[in-house]
């Protein structure tokens, strides 16, 4: 646990601008995330040194296809999100926080020093910051990639897009390469099934390619909710609309979570064809399938 820089004080508690929910935490309580919590009138990080995901990957798993292909990437992740995604993959991790898990925080205490010392035991080229949501510990995160530049290693997010400008500023010149989960290009699904505006998620995505960032997009497509023709064509649109050069990963889903049991079943590859076909449509370069 550490303070968090990313907040400031109000009259009627903190204000958290690690993520676009801006949360007002009172005394005693938690952001939406449930790692970010105020004591005493501070603005502390529960899980700063506690990750509790670990795995060296090929980079290609981020999936980073036009980022040091052929690397490793030293993979690390915490419990907690600021979304509450249905069909979460990761929902054991990214929902452990949150008040109907118990607000359940672990995880192995590992210092930066020893995150960049490991990276560079294994053979990695990069740290990626992943498996549950980065900016919900975006001060963990500065600290372990100011000590991984000194060391020549990269820094990789892999988020659903949700930073506020303060905490991209925050980051801003230690973060090589990003994969950014844009889930729909629907205001409604972002709403109903996320709890966030996509407003924000599609700034952020120009934003990361107007400072250099190497950007790269994931689209989870789950059938009856983002795999129309007008969902899928918004998306590759809009990426067209930045840069045809960025690679679109198009995902197949499995029913997980709260969709594990539903009416929402496995995406056929027919859909993954579907949404390749819309992409090559509007000029996009590189599209690749996922879960396949």
């Amino acid at each position: 646990m550490r303070e968090a820089v990313l907040y400031k004080k109000s009259k009627s508690g903190v204000r958290c601008l690690a993520c676009c929910h801006r949360c007002l935490i009172k005394e005693g309580c938690f952001g939406i995330c449930g790692v970010r919590k105020n004591i005493g009138g501070k603005l502390f990080l529960l899980v700063h040194d506690y990750p509790c995901s670990i795995n060296v990957d090929p980079i290609e798993k981020k999936p980073l296809y036009h980022f040091l292909p052929g690397t490793l990437s030293y993979s690390i992740g915490t419990v907690g999100c600021n979304f509450r995604c249905d069909w979460c993959q990761n929902y054991s991790i990214s929902q452990a926080s949150k008040p109907e898990f118990g607000r359940k925080i672990f995880g192995e205490k590992i210092t930066a020093e020893e995150i960049v010392e490991n990276a560079l035991k294994t053979g990695c080229k990069s740290i990626a910051y992943t498996y549950n949501e980065p900016a919900i510990w975006s001060e963990y995160i500065k600290t372990i990639a100011t000590l991984a530049r000194k060391k020549g290693l990269c820094n990789v997010l892999v988020t659903n897009g949700y930073f506020t400008l303060q905490s991209l500023q925050y980051l801003k010149g230690f973060i090589d390469a990003v994969n950014v989960d844009l889930k729909s290009f629907s205001k409604k699904v972002y709403t109903s099934y996320c709890g966030a505006k996509i407003e924000n998620v599609l700034e952020n995505i120009r934003w990361f390619h107007e400072n250099k960032v190497n950007v790269e997009i994931t689209t989870l497509l789950i059938p009856g909710i983002n795999d129309s023709n007008r969902e899928l064509n918004g998306i590759a649109g809009f990426i067209a609309s930045i840069d045809k050069n960025i690679p679109w990963h198009i995902s197949r889903y499995f029913p997980m979570y709260k969709f594990e049991k539903g009416k929402y079943p496995m995406t056929p590859l027919s859909t993954l064809r579907k949404a390749e076909e819309i992409g090559k449509k509007v000029g996009l370069k590189h599209i690749y399938m996922g879960n396949v």
